[in-house]
């Protein structure tokens, strides 16, 4: 027999709250492959430098985020059909996925927060590499490579220099267009890639955290339902 009362309210409330999150996981994939094929992001990551590839991890993280999404999608689908069918076995393991995943959202997110400087220091490193070849008085094949690579860091980014030093040979040598009053004068390479990836950052932690919030809604209605079924008398 179907669920009567206040308990039919909260089977409809978590359909609702599922197809939510059926959503959500539709954004999530959108917004992880937005990342993934960011003009800026692509360009930076797709750099090879002395047999060297850009660092990888932001686009490790992207497909954990890309994965996480078509599995948010698949789950929504499960907690809606469960709902619907009024299901325990469905409902049943609709919470043991929400567990699972809630449970690897917050390590993902205590993981995030410890290394959330991790990609930008990686590629930081990666532009200085360069830039120590680059400015070599020496010419040689090294440093017309580091050249190339960081003209492209700075036509990508609309910066100059490393930011530990102000020489205008580097912005006369790798930026000649720059003026006395261009913004690249006073905007170096360093703080715009920690720029670049803390706003990206926030997005991914604004995504996160209404998710979870929706998740936490989902696992309560979840066990109220179960129990209600249960409880209904068969007849």
């Amino acid at each position: 027999m179907a669920v009567t009362g206040c308990s039919q309210c909260i089977k409809y409330m978590l359909f609702f709250f599922n197809f939510v999150f059926w959503l959500a996981g539709g954004v999530i994939l959108g917004v992880a492959l937005w990342l993934r094929h960011d003009n800026q992001t692509s360009t930076l990551l797709m750099i090879q430098f002395e047999d060297q590839q850009a660092p990888s991890t932001f686009y490790i993280s992207v497909y954990i985020l890309i994965a996480v999404g078509v599995l948010m999608m698949f789950v929504g689908f499960l907690g809606c059909y469960g709902a619907i069918q009024e299901s325990q076995c469905l409902l049943g393991t609709f919470f043991t996925c929400l567990v699972i995943l809630f449970a690897c959202e917050v390590a993902a997110g205590m993981w995030g927060f410890m290394n959330r400087e991790t990609i930008s220091k990686e590629l930081i490193n990666f532009y200085d590499s360069a830039y120590v070849k680059g400015v070599d008085p020496v010419d040689s094949p090294t440093k017309q490579a580091a050249v190339k690579v960081m003209q492209l860091f700075h036509s990508t980014l609309d910066c100059c220099g490393k930011g530990d030093d102000a020489a205008l040979f580097t912005r006369t040598v790798f930026c000649p267009d720059a003026q006395p009053l261009d913004p690249l004068i006073s905007t170096n390479c360093h703080l715009k890639l920690k720029d670049l990836f803390t706003e990206k950052q926030y997005v991914i932690g604004l995504a996160a955290l209404v998710i979870a919030v929706i998740m936490i809604f989902e696992m309560i209605f979840t066990m109220v339902l179960c129990c209600a079924i249960r409880n209904t008398p068969a007849y």
